[in-house]
């Protein structure tokens, strides 16, 4: 890597050798500030990228937004908040929509909540504390750029460690106090992980499910859930949204497999690729889905994959990354197709070169890395 203080830094080039499904190439940008340890990126939306990293001058992991390249980082780290009277030590930031930008805070004293969740728009001191009055915990998941969704604990009735706080989905309107619950009737916890219009997707467990996780579709209320569980897994998860799509993982008894829902259990996908032993999707833009997948071939690390909705479709993102990573994550898509994720703690943007990403591709430095077909 070729880095100097302040500078893009500048990935190897190395063209694919077949591009004959139209694929494009992508522009691969490495957004790990000068001077952090690591960073990781999580969500991107538009022209910005969220995620979270640390280094000397950050003390520990601070949110962090980008537009692009490294050096357009934005720390959004509420040094001024305090939860209770104490101060939040961590942050991380999971998704973004619009101007919003979702996460969680930890704080690491004192009786009161061990995390929060947290609400930015575009700077660390917009930051607002979603966490409801009385609960326990919580942290925000997903953005549609003016609700937010995640999970919260109330305070348990009965102490630890005979008793304790379940975590239920929460779905917010901006502020602590705006919050629904959306844990649906008899389910024991939910939680909730992307938000596309008025769909939120999430998993939970309790009676019905035989305290197994299924993969759960809300539309704003806890009585307006779908049960997205398919047959065939013990436990499922859905993990992000948009349009009419539905993006998480089944477990087999066995092994992780990447699924994609359009709404219904009867709808449900598997594109684990052949050859993959595990494979998770965590993200789509309503047309394409991303995430990772372990096979042989990757030496049991997790390569960052990209799906157009089967299994044959799947691309490894990860072989086009310099030699010297050797695990990758896809976490994040946007409407364009750029993808956002990370790779041996080094936060990753992969660039569609498309007139919409004409922005980003004016950015000094960036290498040029091709893409092709496994």
């Amino acid at each position: 890597m070729i880095a100097a203080a302040g500078a893009t830094v500048i990935l190897a080039v190395a063209f694919g050798a077949n591009n004959a499904l139209g694929a494009p190439n992508y522009v691969v940008v490495d957004l790990t500030p000068s001077g952090f340890y690591a960073a990781f990126g999580s969500g991107t939306s538009g022209t910005q990228q969220v995620g979270h990293g640390g280094g000397p001058s950050t003390g520990s992991n601070h949110a962090l937004l980008w537009s692009g390249s490294p050096q357009s980082y934005v720390d959004l780290h509420p040094t001024g908040l305090l939860v209770g009277s104490f101060p939040i030590t961590a942050s991380y930031a999971y998704a973004a929509s619009g101007t919003q930008q979702v996460g969680e805070g930890y704080i690491s004293q004192g009786d009161g909540p061990n995390n929060c969740a947290l609400l930015w728009i575009g700077t660390a001191a917009s930051c607002v504390n979603l966490n409801p009055s009385g609960f326990a915990g919580s942290g925000a998941y997903g953005t549609n750029g003016t609700q937010q969704v995640g999970w919260g604990s109330l305070r348990p009735l009965v102490p630890p460690p005979t008793g304790g706080p379940n975590p239920h989905a929460i779905l917010w309107n901006g502020s602590a106090s705006s919050y629904v619950d959306l844990n649906p009737p008899d389910f024991a916890e939910s939680y909730a992980t992307g938000i596309s219009g008025t769909q939120q997707v999430g998993y939970g467990k309790g009676y019905f499910t035989n305290s197994r996780y299924h993969a759960l579709l809300w539309s704003g209320t806890p009585g307006s859930y779908v049960d997205l569980h398919p047959s065939g897994f013990t436990d499922s998860y859905a993990q992000g949204t948009s349009g009419t799509q539905q993006v998480g993982h089944g477990d087999s008894g066995l092994y992780y497999y990447a699924l994609v829902w359009t709404g219904t259990a009867a709808s449900c996908v598997n594109i684990n690729p052949s050859g993959f032993w595990y494979s998770q999707a965590l993200a789509t833009n309503g047309i394409q889905q991303v995430g990772f997948g372990i096979s042989p071939d990757t030496l049991g690390n997790h390569h960052a994959l990209l799906w157009d909705g089967t299994a044959e479709s799947y691309v490894d993102l990860h072989q086009f990354l310099p030699s010297r990573f050797k695990v990758s994550e896809a976490l994040a898509i946007d409407s364009y197709g750029n993808i956002l994720g990370s790779a041996d703690g080094h936060a990753i943007l992969w660039v569609v070169p498309e007139p919409a990403s004409l922005s980003l591709l004016a950015l000094g430095g960036l290498a040029i890395i091709g893409r092709r077909r496994k």
